[in-house]
């Protein structure tokens, strides 16, 4: 996230000698991406953040895909056999190249650290509480909050709610939309949401106890390593790369005369992604607007809709938790009767986040456990056909 933030303790040039009280002097990370050519943070380490004691074996990871009919799908998602703590309860749904989209029932805290090595994340909370604490300081989670967390950021969750999580994993950066920024990187005017909505990690005290499990991720899988001393030995840190919050209620929605396109809603964007949400909001004002959706044979794209809460005007049949999957290549639009039943309507209370991706996703077998297959049009909603008996 492009603007500087700045805690704790640090010297008043980069790269320079930086004693403590003793007179050792403190161990300076840099965090960078792209090299040396993006953004990046300079960190204080108490002892040096290279000191590996230990390296478990790797853990290959390897996901599942469902090969079959190239059709729509409604996952409901609450109905995932998941729980432990937000890294063991993940179950994977849909993958390809640039992502790869979990659900996670979390109602443990845990007990390991972990970071990401290869991905970057975002991490949507649909229910509970709880605290991240990273070796960039605090955030306090809860519902509507969508987690920004930047590959090589060593973090831990705390539960003080169980949390229902819809996780975004992604091969490249995530960022606020290019066309809501200007060339300073500040969001525009007309953005939907701006800099004051986002929460940035509070400071915390150093911590040098050890040594430490820390749990990444990779490409294929996870290694172990074991730390001499705290990843979290900070004394102060300085600027444009860490964990950001941005909570889905604080966005403000683009209205129109007519029906607006989905774009208006983009809320991140990643390499070969964007992320929207659909919050409450009032609908066209022109007299004969349409306020359902029109069909659309979306031919770039493939989408899922995961369902937070509210009134979905669209669609019948959804619940808390529900993922519709429209792959690329089909059309896909209201159900019968949803677009009459929406004359006249003046507004919307539906809240649901939406992920096009522009290369097609695999659905993985897992998903299928909680998933409706749409195999012939049904007169009633024009999709609903049976539920597998794996369910």
């Amino acid at each position: 996230m492009p603007f500087y933030q700045k805690r704790g303790q640090i010297p008043e040039k980069r790269h320079t000698q930086f004693y403590d009280k003793s007179g050792k002097i403190y161990w300076e990370e840099l965090i960078s991406r792209e090299g040396f050519s993006w953004i990046y943070s300079n960190v204080y380490h108490i002892n040096p953040p290279t000191a590996v004691s230990k390296i478990g074996e790797f853990q290959k990871n390897n996901l599942d895909p469902w090969k079959k009919e190239h059709r729509h799908h409604h996952l409901f998602t609450h109905k995932l056999n998941s729980s432990g703590d937000a890294i063991s309860a993940r179950k994977p749904l849909f993958f390809n190249s640039d992502l790869t989209i979990y659900k996670a029932h979390v109602d443990t805290s845990m007990d390991i650290y972990y970071r990401n090595g290869h991905h970057d994340e975002v991490i949507f909370i649909h229910e509970g509480k709880g605290s991240l604490y990273s070796n960039f300081g605090k955030l306090e989670l809860g519902p509507g909050d969508y987690t920004v967390i930047p590959r090589g950021t060593i973090w831990q969750l705390e539960i003080n709610e169980p949390m229902k999580q819809v996780i975004i994993e992604t091969s490249g950066p995530l960022e606020t939309p290019s066309r809501y920024r200007n060339r300073h990187g500040q969001l525009l005017e007309n953005s939907p949401f701006s800099e004051r909505d986002i929460r940035t990690p509070e400071y915390m005290r150093p911590k040098t106890e050890g040594p430490v499990n820390i749990k990444v991720r990779l490409k294929d899988g996870y290694q172990s390593y074991e730390y001499r001393t705290h990843p979290f030995d900070i004394i102060g840190w300085d600027g444009y790369f860490f964990p950001w919050v941005f909570n889905i209620h604080d966005f403000m929605p683009i209205t129109g005369k007519v029906h607006q396109p989905p774009p208006v809603h983009q809320v991140f964007q990643a390499p070969g992604l964007v992320i929207c949400n659909f919050v409450p909001r009032l609908y066209d004002y022109h007299p004969h607007a349409v306020p359902a959706p029109y069909a659309h044979s979306n031919l770039d794209s493939d989408e899922i809709l995961y369902y937070i809460k509210g009134d979905f005007m669209s669609r019948k049949g959804v619940e808390e938790g529900s993922i519709t999957f429209h792959p690329m290549g089909l059309p896909h639009g209201p159900q019968p009767g949803k677009i009459k039943e929406s004359l006249g309507a003046k507004e919307t209370n539906e809240l649901a986040v939406m992920i096009d991706t522009f290369k097609p996703l695999q659905i993985t077998t897992q998903a299928t456990k909680v998933c409706l297959l749409y195999t012939s049009p049904s007169p009633r909603d024009g999709l609903l056909s049976r539920m597998p008996s794996s369910a």
